[in-house]
């Protein structure tokens, strides 16, 4: 009987073989943890949909943020719960706002993490959508200035980096001109440049408190059908002063991340959402799968598909994992 020559099967044979001519490789540097704060001290409220994440006081958000960066996790990412929220979102600009305080606090404490702010106003208005409402709807051009004066506002309590969220037309170029007028024109921003209007958000949505209270975010966030507007979206993203660039949600947009990886030469991040994660928790908790295994599945397969940086909730347990 005629064997073949080329025999795939000799490299899988054995764990060391397997390891030593693995293609993607995961590190804990690839990772950047979302935490959300909220007013208060000693408060750690449990997300129900999402196990093991809670929405923690700013004391206890920088225990966290010590044991992700024990774990090798070099970044997180803010998202605020203010204790008022009024139509305009005027807590996110706030000098005692919530973000700002924790972004001083972990500053001072963890002092080689490095510290993202998620620029947006879902979380800080009474309406739950992403800017300032005008007759009817969220009104673009009246959101601008709004963002900027955030942006400018958490750079200043210590962000490294500012990730615009919103999906406004133009607020990269209205973000990057507040940055550079503020004398900090050293603060790169991370862009939201392709985000989905997705199903996938909802516990994120309990999570952040920022359900919207009428109408749903289409009008602003992308269509799950779209590519092309997305590399559209990225290459405005681009000429308006990003840095980096980010596809949301992970993963069920890989062919996206691929696509704006092979046509930018910027670091790409792609965000492994909060309903991405609670369905391998909750399959996990049934026994129907093994929830380590997909867990890192699904994270090398965000990385094999192009993104240098996985925004994850997973981002501890993960390092931990590779670690071990």
């Amino acid at each position: 009987m005629s064997f073949p020559t080329h025999r795939p099967r000799r490299l899988r044979r054995t764990e060391a073989l397997r390891r030593m001519v693995r293609e993607t490789e995961l590190q804990p540097s690839d990772f950047i943890y979302p935490l959300f704060v909220v007013e208060g001290r000693g408060v750690r409220r449990p997300v129900p949909s999402m196990p093991g994440i809670d929405n923690l006081s700013v004391d206890l958000a920088v225990e966290e943020a010590r044991r992700a960066r024990a774990a090798g996790v070099p970044s997180v990412i803010l998202f605020g719960i203010p204790g008022h929220k009024d139509p305009r979102g005027t807590g996110a600009w706030a000098d005692d706002g919530i973000v700002q305080k924790a972004l001083r606090a972990l500053k001072d404490s963890v002092p080689d993490l490095q510290l993202i702010a998620d620029v947006c106003l879902c979380e800080y208005t009474d309406h739950g959508h992403c800017g300032v409402i005008h007759g009817g709807e969220v009104d673009n051009d009246q959101s601008l200035p709004l963002l900027a004066q955030m942006a400018v506002s958490c750079a200043k309590a210590g962000a490294d980096i500012v990730a615009p969220s919103d999906m406004m037309d133009g607020r990269v170029r209205a973000i990057r001109s507040a940055l550079d007028a503020s004398s900090l024109a050293r603060v790169p921003i991370l862009s939201y440049a392709a985000k989905y209007a997705s199903g996938f958000y909802g516990p994120f949505r309990e999570a952040a408190q920022s359900t919207p209270q009428f109408g749903d975010r289409r009008g602003y966030q992308m269509d799950p059908g779209n590519v092309r507007e997305a590399l559209k979206e990225t290459a405005l993203d681009l000429e308006e002063g990003a840095d980096m660039v980010m596809v949301k949600p992970a993963l069920s947009y890989l062919d996206v991340i691929w696509k704006v990886k092979e046509r930018f030469d910027v670091p790409v991040a792609a965000y492994n959402v909060s309903g991405e994660y609670a369905m391998v928790k909750a399959a996990a908790a049934n026994g129907w799968i093994d929830g380590q295994r997909v867990m890192m599945e699904i994270l090398t397969s965000i990385k094999r598909a192009g993104a240098d940086l996985i925004l994850t909730y997973h981002a501890v347990e993960a390092a931990e994992l590779l670690h071990s």
